[in-house]
């Protein structure tokens, strides 16, 4: 038996051809188990999903990051404001230690909203005065108010709600999204994040979007503020189109041999690679090109948003590629780490987003993309409804990290408008009513993409992995 490349044939050893026939063996052997449709693009969707007829084919996911305080928000808890410096009671508690940092507070005094909150459209949702442009589309959106997780601090949290596990890894969301749907565009990738461009002491890392497992393709492609929206995508100065497809195509006849000899999958994630990359160089000028939208559709989204990197820069370039069919959106939004001086910092904070969030909405809407999109409000937890430390002079306090409640939203396809799900009891410290783990959320997703979360799995060192790990039940009353 010889090896041909480069016209260097040389004997294998036994070892060797044993290695290398095992390699392509398994390969094949997995290609059949899987089942996947592949070509050089890699996997572009498994035959066997979606499970059944899809509400969402797409999904716009708003990641707050850093814990967004629900109660000065969208969960008005007014006897806060009325026992207002009164300690919590302890039986709120109910036997548990406080965790994270406010297992070193002496006492727990109550902090009520420094904001006003009503009641909003038809549906009478209760959001703060933080937010006027969103409620005028509080009868799009559908509040969860029983959220709860398992991690109380920031990295497993927001690694959590990103992959079902606390531990980093595991496949995010969109890399499932990606890896079993594929894009309806083969000019871009099937996950795409988008990060304001902002100070913030939380840090954002590529873990929040890897692929974990799954074949590196599926992992998330950063877009970036600037002249360059993808890092290394532009040929070098001097080298015509033309040169870089011929380079391609002979880098390609390479990887193709390493594959016969080796059968090794990470080898057709890299040509899949190097081959969107070849076609995103004519595809990502023109969705980045928001200049080209109508002048009174940007100015819709606010003053910000001919700002390349900000929060409505980027709801425009998530609108943008969600009708050029990306599958999965991510646009992560942090600074909502509020452990003082919150007035003022969740103020700025909401004033950046809440302006772009209801344009994005009705721009949707108006184009008949919340059909078949669903957009997705998220934070990785809420915040205590007692202050953190002690209250300060002046009104101003801060809230330190809470998992057992906090609130997030859908809107768009397959979900019901104009809902709240679930409730808070009455000082906003548990779920009383209609709880939603971290699971059951990423199971009623997955769901409206037409996927049976326990059915979706992918086999890693001898177990069958999935996204809601060994949980998760379909939250069936917020389904249209």
């Amino acid at each position: 038996m010889h090896c041909q490349r480069f016209n260097n044939p040389r004997h294998l050893s036994r070892r060797e051809w044993l290695s290398r026939s095992g390699y392509g063996l398994g390969g094949a052997a997995l290609t059949s188990l899987i089942g996947g449709t592949t070509d050089e693009r890699g996997p572009i969707s498994l035959p066997e999903l979606p499970h059944f007829a899809p509400k969402a084919k797409k999904v716009i996911c708003l990641f707050m990051s850093g814990g967004l305080s629900q109660l000065d928000a969208f969960d008005h808890k007014p006897l806060l404001k009325k026992r207002e410096k009164e300690q919590l009671p302890a039986s709120v508690f109910n036997g548990r230690k406080p965790l994270g940092m406010s297992k070193l507070q002496a006492s727990f005094p109550m902090q009520g909203s420094a904001f006003e909150f009503k009641q909003h459209g038809q549906s009478g949702a209760w959001l703060s005065d933080r937010f006027p442009h969103l409620a005028k589309q509080s009868d799009r959106i559908c509040f969860l108010k029983g959220m709860v997780s398992e991690a109380v601090n920031h990295d497993p949290a927001i690694i959590y709600i990103n992959s079902g596990s606390q531990l980093p890894g595991r496949p995010s969301m969109g890399s499932w999204i990606s890896y079993g749907l594929g894009s309806e565009n083969e000019n871009l990738p099937a996950f795409i994040v988008l990060v304001t461009k902002k100070e913030a002491d939380q840090p954002l890392s590529s873990r929040l979007w890897d692929s974990g497992f799954l074949p590196s393709q599926h992992q998330a492609v950063p877009f970036r503020a600037g002249k360059e929206a993808v890092l290394y995508l532009n040929n070098p100065s001097g080298l015509p189109p033309e040169i870089h497809r011929r380079m391609l195509d002979h880098l390609r006849e390479v990887q193709a041999d390493e594959m016969t000899r080796r059968g090794e999958g990470d080898i057709n994630a890299r040509i899949a690679q190097y081959e969107m990359a070849f076609r995103m160089q004519t595809s990502v000028p023109g969705i980045t090109d928001i200049l080209s939208e109508k002048p009174e559709t940007l100015d819709k989204y606010g003053p910000e948003v001919r700002s390349a990197g900000s929060f409505a820069y980027n709801c425009v370039l998530a609108r943008r590629m969600c009708e050029s069919g990306v599958r999965f959106v991510q646009l992560y939004h942090p600074g909502w780490d509020h452990h003082a001086l919150l007035q003022a910092a969740f103020s700025n904070n909401a004033k950046e987003i809440d302006q772009p969030i209801a344009a994005l909405l009705e721009d949707m809407s108006e184009r008949g993309l919340l059909e078949d999109t669903l957009v997705m409000f998220v934070s990785e937890f809420g915040r205590t409804c007692y202050s953190q430390g002690g209250l300060k002079e002046g009104g101003e306090y801060g809230r330190e990290h809470h998992r057992d409640s906090f609130t997030c939203w859908l809107a768009g396809a397959g979900v019901k408008p104009g809902m709240t799900y679930g409730a808070t009891d009455e000082f906003g410290f548990d779920v009383v009513d209609e709880k939603v783990t971290v699971n059951d959320f990423h199971a009623t997703f997955l769901h409206l993409m037409g996927i049976q979360h326990e059915r979706y799995t992918f086999s890693h060192q001898g177990r069958d992995f999935r996204l809601t790990d060994v949980a998760g039940n379909l939250v069936k009353p917020i389904l249209a």
